[in-house]
């Protein structure tokens, strides 16, 4: 597989309809929202979807959700001690084999950091500090980066009290427990990000692999349903991908972002649907966006 030899600039719009697209475990897990009312999603929340349609399309993937695993490891230490076997004694080797066999750590990095496994014989701490001593710590810069995804306007959160009419086992004495569900009315969001093709040619990310990171973010909502994200619920509305002509890039990244304009339109007070937005790209010379719906 060819290295990838051209820079990569994407920009993803999506729409949240009746949805809890990232709650907050800090704050009750209502939805994210910045200090001005604009919704959030977190950069990691949008790599684990990621990460799960690459692992849908059967890609090997190192960091896998408990509830969506595809191999029986309990742990990433596990996978890493099976699948590497004796490179994990050798950074370099443990690096190169990472990202030769799974597509996440060429794409996004990882740090492999675990603690050495302790020496049964060991009779104290002088023991015990000398074999934390020689825990494994590896870090790999991936070329893929993505931002947290924003929404355009402020956004409104709905919150409904819900009930638990069962009991989970004999020792609940009531039969109803109270809860509190949380999602955006609706909401249009934009994330941003690039691929690096010096990193690339670190962890050897191919153009084949930068194909399959476009499909994966334009069907990132694929199989993601839930009771907090109905099936529909959250919608991919466009996809922008810059193919620069070199390495470097013809333009700065930040640049390449800001030719998307995404405006609510002017005879609209409150957006209720994607429809209610005008979009536009202001494009560079010698560089245009590949646009993709779904």
């Amino acid at each position: 597989m060819a290295v990838l030899q051209n820079k990569i600039d994407f920009a993803l719009v999506f729409s949240v309809k009746n949805a809890n697209p990232n709650g907050d475990p800090l704050n009750g897990n209502i939805p994210r929202m910045t200090l001005d009312g604009h919704g959030e999603l977190s950069d990691v929340c949008l790599k684990r979807k990621i990460r799960n349609r690459l692992l849908d399309d059967g890609n090997t993937v190192f960091v896998q959700s408990d509830d969506y695993k595809k191999d029986d490891y309990g742990s990433l230490k596990q996978r890493a001690d099976a699948v590497l076997g004796d490179a994990m004694k050798d950074e370099k080797k443990l690096a190169r084999k990472a990202c030769e066999t799974w597509i996440d750590v060429r794409s996004f990095g990882a740090v492999f950091a675990f603690k050495a496994d302790k020496d049964k014989n060991s009779k104290d701490d002088k023991d015990s500090k000398e074999s934390k001593q020689k825990g494994l710590s590896v870090g790999i810069r991936g070329p893929v980066t993505i931002q947290p995804a924003f929404s355009v306007d402020p956004v409104n959160v709905t919150s409904m009290q819900i009930t638990k009419s069962v009991k989970g086992d004999e020792r609940d004495k009531g039969s109803d427990t109270m809860g509190m569900k949380h999602s955006v009315d609706f909401g249009l969001y934009v994330t941003y990000g690039s691929i690096n093709p010096q990193l690339a040619e670190l962890t050897g990310f191919s153009e084949e692999d930068a194909e399959k990171i476009k499909k994966s973010i334009l069907h990132i909502f694929d199989n993601d349903a839930s009771s907090a994200r109905p099936e529909g619920s959250m919608e991919v509305v466009k996809l922008y991908w810059w193919k620069h002509s070199c390495k470097t890039g013809q333009y700065s990244s930040g640049k390449v972002h800001h030719t998307v304009e995404v405006k609510r339109k002017a005879d609209c007070e409150e957006a209720k649907s994607a429809g209610d937005y005008t979009y536009e790209t202001h494009d560079l010379d010698g560089l245009k966006p590949e646009v993709l719906e779904y």
